[in-house]
């Protein structure tokens, strides 16, 4: 009987030293490949170009490859324990680094399983990273893009978005990440919010800015980044001028278009109370939401509803009659929103929400109740967060005190050493730049 060989891969993109570990694998007997998963990967690296079903099509073709099963955690212990291979193959490249741990892992477990860790030289100045960011900078297609936050959805408990006005913070949100205990974080996509976008014009946020000088802006974003985009649509206005937004959107590649469920001149909900919140009819806007999802092309492209209750002073039991209305008609997603800085209102609607629909996508938006981590509002059943003004917000102080500085000291010395990267680091933020 043939022996039993345990490769994992991601086989994302495949190149010349992934084709000589499955040969080298091959060698020992029926190789497997255990295939990870996007849930799997989502925790630790930003999801794969490729789907699942597509990746495995291919690893599958590939001379060598005895079969191909799902690894469905980063750590390969549940699948060795499963399969107990009598090799495993890996590449010597985790001997180091972050990867180390799970490196110590295998060979306790293959260990007690009488197995052998056959560690294969790393091929030499070409790597999946390196190729991927290559890639990167080619870009994305409108039609990748779109269909990126519904795997995202699919492959992570939170899917964490950050506001985006301009390419600047697009390019953040698309490069930033730090590492935490051994786990990748990056956020996951922008929010393209009405209330950054018009205070960085130093216009009010009152729907001011027309949909067409919006995206223009947007476009900005588009060009530099890759990752999926939730657009604020406000109100969405009439249910007329909707359908056009819609369509346009998912032209775009834009992944999701938030609508509130407001009528008449928008005032921003942080105002809560203090300022008059008018919320349409449910009948209304259900009929917003069937005619906008009746206009829209793919079954990518996602319209999530925005329900004000909370924020106009009504009760949890309106907002949930309200959510479940508009999911009954068609809408992808539910956002609830609050000033409540305890956040328990919040709290109270998703759990009891989730008490009857344990699927539809809740997304959050915690400016307020900002104490909570994104793990303990997955455990009310939040599945997106929003953090909807924080690059804004966070850059106008600092711009504020770099100009004060200027004033008071009749130079520009003070304030480039206390408030201003080198000019070369900003330069190199950018992609295309030449260095001099």
């Amino acid at each position: 009987m043939a022996k039993k060989v345990y490769l994992g891969m991601i086989a994302d993109i495949m190149h010349p030293g992934l084709i000589n570990i499955i040969n080298e694998g091959a060698k020992y007997g029926d190789l497997i490949i255990g295939l990870f998963t996007d849930k799997a990967i989502a925790t630790h690296k930003r999801l794969p170009y490729l789907t699942y079903k597509q990746r495995e099509a291919v690893v599958r073709s590939i001379k060598g490859v005895f079969d191909v099963v799902p690894q469905e955690e980063w750590s390969y212990v549940p699948n060795l324990m499963k399969y107990k291979p009598d090799f495993i193959i890996h590449g010597d490249d985790w001997q180091e680094g972050s990867e180390k741990y799970l490196r110590d892992e295998v060979f306790k477990v293959m260990e007690t399983l009488g197995g052998k860790v056959i560690e294969i030289p790393y091929t030499k100045g070409i790597t999946s990273g390196g190729l991927a960011k290559e890639m990167e900078s080619m870009g994305t297609t409108p039609e990748a893009r779109m269909k990126s936050l519904r795997r995202l959805l699919s492959a992570k408990p939170v899917v964490r978005i950050i506001e985006s006005h301009n390419g600047l913070t697009g390019l953040i949100a698309e490069h930033v990440s730090v590492d935490v205990h051994g786990q990748h974080r990056e956020f996951d996509g922008m929010w393209a919010s009405s209330l950054t976008d018009s205070t960085s014009k130093g216009k009010p946020d009152i729907e001011a800015v027309d949909l067409t000088t919006r995206l223009h802006d947007l476009n900005d974003t588009l060009e530099v980044t890759t990752k999926p985009v939730i657009y604020d649509g406000d109100t969405g206005g009439k249910i007329e001028h909707f359908v056009f937004t819609v369509r346009t959107l998912e032209r775009l590649g834009i992944s999701a278009v938030i609508i509130e469920d407001k009528v008449g001149l928008k005032q921003n909900s942080l105002f809560g109370t203090d300022a008059v919140q008018t919320q349409d009819t449910i009948e209304g806007f259900c009929a917003k939401i069937q005619a906008g999802k009746k206009a829209q092309i793919t079954r990518d492209f996602m319209i999530i509803s925005r329900c004000e209750s909370l924020i106009a002073g009504k009760s949890v039991e309106d907002a949930l009659e309200r959510c479940h209305a508009y999911v009954a008609a068609g809408a992808d997603g539910i956002m609830i929103h609050s000033k409540n800085k305890d956040g328990l209102d919040v709290k109270e609607f998703c759990l009891r929400f989730r008490e009857k629909d344990s699927h539809t996508p809740i997304v959050a938006v915690p400016t307020t109740y900002n104490q909570f981590t994104e793990e303990e509002l997955a455990e009310w059943g939040i599945n997106i967060v929003i953090y909807a003004n924080h690059m804004l917000r966070s850059a106008y102080p600092a711009m504020v005190k770099c100009a004060e500085r200027i004033l008071s000291t009749s130079r520009c010395m003070e304030a480039s050493d206390e408030y201003c990267m080198p000019i070369k680091e900003i330069l190199n933020l950018i992609p295309g730049t030449k260095k001099k």
